[in-house]
């Protein structure tokens, strides 16, 4: 019966350990963004983010080696700046917000590649479709701001195929190439502040 009460309170106090060794961070909206771009009539960039959003970080390394990250959008929040062309975007051309309101990221694996450079992999789901990416990871640094906060900036970019995805609305220009390209390039640029 002894040895059952020292191994169970060993088993808490283990427990409690590894609960207290765990740094979590949440998205600071004010100062983060989702942007996309993608290739309009061959010849330009078209580019847009999402208005809502929110990642959440947890680690256990000051380096951040071992981070699993988790992120949340919110389709109807898409905006490029033109009223008529975000509406066809949440239509079931594109995103389909009516029936798939979200699009969300899950981290596999967070590998330091250098310095201040990672990779990150993830299964991202969206129109109801998962699929694993890569994204290519900046760490921005840390610091306090003058409210005693523990915050820190990160960078992520990568590519997407939309077709991948559902998103297979498309129209030829005369000259033969797509009126929207295939391959929609991410970057978010995420602020995270370190929970109390």
């Amino acid at each position: 019966m002894k040895k059952t009460v020292i191994f169970s309170l060993a088993l808490l106090a283990f427990s409690l350990n590894i609960a207290k060794a765990q740094t979590r961070w949440e998205s600071d909206q004010v100062h983060s963004n989702a942007i996309f771009t993608v290739t309009h009539l061959v010849v330009s960039e078209v580019s847009g983010h999402f208005k809502e959003f929110s990642a959440s970080m947890v680690s256990t390394k000051d380096d951040f080696s071992d981070s699993k990250v988790e992120a949340t959008i919110k389709v109807a929040s898409i905006s490029t700046d033109n009223e008529k062309r975000d509406g066809h975007l949440k239509s079931e051309d594109f995103f389909y917000a009516e029936k798939y309101p979200e699009i969300k990221f899950i981290s596999k694996s967070f590998t330091k590649t250098g310095d201040k450079t990672y990779k990150i992999t993830g299964d991202l789901t969206m129109r109801g479709v998962t699929k694993t990416i890569e994204l290519n990871a900046i760490y921005k640094g840390s610091v306090k701001d003058p409210w005693g906060n523990t915050k820190t900036g990160w960078t992520a970019t990568g590519s997407l195929n939309r077709f991948d995805y559902g998103l297979n609305w498309n129209s030829l220009i005369e000259a033969g190439g797509a009126v929207v390209g295939e391959t929609v390039n991410l970057q978010l640029n995420i602020a995270f502040v370190q929970k109390k």
